[in-house]
């Protein structure tokens, strides 16, 4: 196994991102998110990322992501650094970032 930073580095990393679109903003943010989806899904080690919407809670969203191993997903965490947020200003509250690692 490789060690990075201490952590075995050739397990895949599942993301669940939980957020809340601002009223009035949901239809806004799915948009945005879909110009990134089409983006992210062609970056190296992207398994998943995938935009959910709630049916028990308007403005819930739900973003799952899986990445084939730690690296990949630091390397997306340095492309979304590049890119700006353009969906920040969508969502209220805070947003919930699960990280959870699969050893396939």
């Amino acid at each position: 196994m490789h060690h990075k930073n201490g952590k075995e580095t050739d397990m895949a990393v599942r993301l669940i991102v939980q957020m809340e679109a601002k009223p009035g903003k949901i239809d806004e943010l799915v948009e945005r998110f879909n110009v990134r989806i089409t983006e992210v899904v062609k970056e190296k080690g992207c398994e998943q990322y995938e935009l959910y919407l709630s049916t028990e809670r308007p403005n819930q969203l739900v973003l799952l992501e899986r990445w084939a191993n730690e690296e990949s997903l630091e390397d997306h965490l340095e492309l979304n650094r590049q890119r700006g947020s353009n969906i920040s200003d969508l969502r209220s509250g805070d947003t919930k970032l699960e990280r959870y690692t699969i050893d396939d």
